[in-house]
């Protein structure tokens, strides 16, 4: 019997089947791609948010403390935060304090309250986490003058009385922290200087010590986060939700619309690069910089250190939450001696 050829009319049975195949494949491929850019969309419009201050509205909630709508809502439409305002004036760190501008050769001010105890007294300079402004710090800042310290408090680039509205999270607040100890030493003129930074804070003065050339005598780092991108999946941990690929597409874009590399933010490597005497205080409970974060960080530090872990403290203040315990553990910078942590304290 002699076979037909293709075009006898017969049916080919694969050929629809696998056109069938095809068209499924371009449609999943078309879905997922169309997905993909509605994530990269959302993730730019969030790290727009995160990073640029809007004027006037309510902030949002911390996402910990955020209702099953609210999450919803919040994914979908970003944060709101307002732009830090300043509190008050001077007096609210001391009777005596005064007001001082920093300005960088851009153009970029810088406000801070100074509070002098003399000259042979240690100059405590104090920044503030992300969100919000020196008068955040203020219970740590009177605490250090009844120490017996002087007091600079500073406000970062976009917050309180300085200039701009952004935050670049601790990559350029590094330079604001370099200014700051720049005008400590030609103007203020105290023997000693201790950094205290809290969060964003403490980041910005690892990140100015290891590329900017800013030394100290010691610092006082709370709440630190070992990379970008750890802090900002814990955000979404603390609202129950995964973190993978939303995290890593807003320490993307958030680096992009900013103009740096955010995987590259690590404080943890920064730690790398400064030997300077170094106090690290975490919550037990915080959420947002988790103890293990900073126990990488104090690791990765050279020198001499000291590792407190505040029992039953979330993102607080740690002063508040147990002055007791955050005073004698600054005994190493205040030159007193050091001493063996307790089993509460250990993380």
């Amino acid at each position: 019997m002699k076979s037909l050829p293709p075009e006898s009319g017969l049916p080919d049975r694969g050929r629809p089947a696998g056109k069938r195949r095809r068209r499924w494949i371009l449609r999943g491929a078309g879905l997922l791609l169309a997905a993909f850019l509605a994530l990269n969309a959302l993730a730019f419009r969030h790290a727009e948010a995160m990073m640029t201050y809007r004027d006037g509205g309510r902030r949002s909630k911390p996402p910990e403390a955020l209702t099953l709508p609210e999450k919803a809502w919040v994914l979908l439409t970003g944060v709101n935060l307002p732009r830090p305002e300043t509190c008050g004036s001077p007096d609210s760190l001391s009777p005596d304090a005064t007001e001082l501008e920093l300005l960088h050769p851009d153009g970029v001010r810088l406000n801070a309250w100074y509070a002098d105890r003399g000259p042979g007294t240690p100059l405590v300079i104090v920044f503030h986490g992300y969100g919000a402004d020196k008068c955040s710090l203020l219970p740590e800042a009177v605490t250090w003058l009844d120490l017996g310290c002087s007091v600079l408090l500073v406000d970062f680039r976009g917050s309180g009385g300085s200039s701009e509205s952004y935050t670049t999270l601790g990559v350029e607040e590094a330079l604001d922290v370099r200014l700051a100890v720049e005008t400590a030493r030609t103007s203020l003129r105290h023997g000693r200087i201790i950094l205290h930074g809290v969060s964003m804070g403490a980041a910005a003065i690892l990140r100015a010590v290891a590329y900017h050339g800013v030394h100290a005598d010691a610092l006082v780092l709370e709440a630190v986060f070992d990379r970008m991108r750890t802090t900002v999946a814990n955000r979404f941990h603390a609202m129950g939700l995964p973190a993978f690929p939303a995290a890593d597409l807003l320490v993307f874009w958030g680096g992009k619309r900013m103009g740096y590399n955010g995987f590259a933010h690590n404080p943890m490597e920064d730690a790398k690069r400064v030997a300077m005497p170094t106090l690290i205080f975490q919550g037990q409970y915080d959420q947002r910089a988790r103890p293990e974060d900073g126990k990488r960080v104090f690791d990765a530090l050279p020198g001499e250190k000291h590792f407190v872990v505040f029992p039953e403290a979330a993102h607080v203040s740690f002063v508040t939450h147990n002055p007791g315990l955050w005073k004698s553990a600054l005994s190493p910078v205040l030159g007193g001696q050091g001493r063996k942590l307790s089993e509460e304290e250990r993380p």
